[in-house]
């Protein structure tokens, strides 16, 4: 089965995950698609392979005989889509041929446009894979798991000779806690790698450090004809502290290795509001100076309006792999070496999110990122090209063959 037909079948199996859950995993419907997983990775001839209860799916492909001593390499990817965004009764379509221009996708008024997508021209001639304009695609990350699961059959049906590999594919990775409760020793993977990126030929192993920032403002609420120099409006209060930040540093006016704010969202009333934040950046040092500026303007805040008129509370999230990559970079180094011998041209590029692996590479299995063929992943405009999927595919299969040698 091409990797494109099993994206098909996997994008119409619901699976967004819930930040505001407390459960794990956060949303019951991931286990639709990790039962389907675990029957066909069964089939495939996987052996160990177990569903735990908290939707974690792990199975092995045991070495070729004399093959045993290489080292066990895991590749990992995520069952969850992201909740922000339309996520159900997704219509995938297969546009053959596309021609590079502007696409309206079904008979929705989302035009996939080269204006927006400049990337899309050099897509010209392939097979695009898009929905239908009022959903997301669920390419995140669901080509990745399709891609594994067809790399793995190509292995089996061609007797390519490999080393110990392992398989896992993890709920909750877009609310940030896909690594959380993931076994590392139940994997039983010496290195790692996730298929989360875009454009295949990606490897990526410098991830943002990351926090979220909560501002919560209580103010003070008298009646407006008589407030003077006694009310508090949070919510203005609210808006002193986001002019605070400085103006550019947003993920609209960022990009490579620039850090930022991010306001995910607010509200207010006059008596109480809120906002909510995500901070991120490569650098260590850059990163903590962001936390430093959220506590001044919470320490600035108060002094103007009164103490315990604004609280803030910073939470962090992940670390940046790089410092553990770093010790590893035969990851890299035969990640590059696997898209030539792909004929794919290798993007070492900085992740500008995170990745299960993020975490995982701190919990003691060095886990970079690599690409799967996809773009514009949490929207409407979402689109992979089976092409891009299929040389995705050689690219994990040639790493598979570097690690038996």
């Amino acid at each position: 089965m091409k990797a494109y037909e099993r994206l098909l079948k996997y994008v119409v199996v619901r699976t967004p995950s819930d930040e505001n859950s407390e459960t794990v995993p956060s949303s019951v419907c991931q286990f639709d698609l990790a039962r389907l997983l675990e029957a066909e990775m069964k089939e495939l001839g996987l052996t160990d392979v177990i569903l735990d209860d908290q939707c974690y799916l792990y199975g092995k492909l045991p070495a070729t005989e004399g093959l045993e001593d290489k080292p066990a390499i895991g590749f990992i990817a995520h069952m969850d889509t992201v909740s922000d965004f339309c996520d159900h009764d997704i219509k995938p379509i297969v546009t053959e041929n596309y021609d590079g221009g502007e696409l309206r996708l079904g008979t929705s008024d989302t035009i996939l446009s080269p204006k927006n997508f400049p990337h899309l021209a050099d897509l010209k001639g392939r097979t695009l894979i898009t929905s239908d304009g009022t959903t997301v695609l669920g390419a995140d990350d669901k080509a990745g798991i399709a891609e594994i699961m067809t790399m793995i059959e190509r292995i089996q049906e061609e007797k390519i000779p490999h080393g110990p590999l392992c398989v896992a594919f993890t709920p909750d990775e877009e609310i940030g806690t896909g690594a959380s409760h993931f076994n590392v020793e139940q994997f039983g993977a010496d290195y790692g790698y996730t298929l989360d990126g875009d454009t295949e030929g990606e490897i990526q192993y410098e991830n943002f450090n990351a926090c979220k920032a909560d501002f919560v403002i209580k103010g003070f609420n008298v009646h407006p004809g008589s407030s003077k120099d006694t009310m508090i409006n949070a919510s203005l209060v609210a808006m002193e502290i986001n002019n605070a930040l400085p103006s550019m540093e947003t993920p609209r006016g960022t990009e490579d290795y620039e850090g930022f704010y991010h306001l995910m969202s607010m509200s207010g009333e006059v008596a109480e509001a809120e906002l909510h934040y995500i901070v991120r950046d490569h650098d260590k040092d850059l990163f903590e100076a962001k936390k430093k500026t959220l506590k001044l303007i919470e320490k600035d805040m108060n002094e103007k309006w009164g103490e315990g008129t604004v609280t803030l509370t910073i939470s962090e999230q992940y670390r940046n792999m790089a410092e553990i990559i770093s010790t590893c970079m035969h990851l890299i180094d035969n990640a590059k070496k696997a898209c030539e011998n792909a004929d794919v041209t290798p993007l070492v590029l900085p992740i500008r999110g995170g990745t299960d692996g993020c975490q995982l590479s701190f919990k003691g299995l060095p886990c970079p990122n690599l690409g799967t063929g996809g773009h514009a992943y949490h929207g409407p405009y979402e689109h992979i090209t089976v092409e891009g999927m299929d040389k995705s595919v050689d690219v994990v299969t040639e790493l598979v063959k570097l690690y038996a040698m």
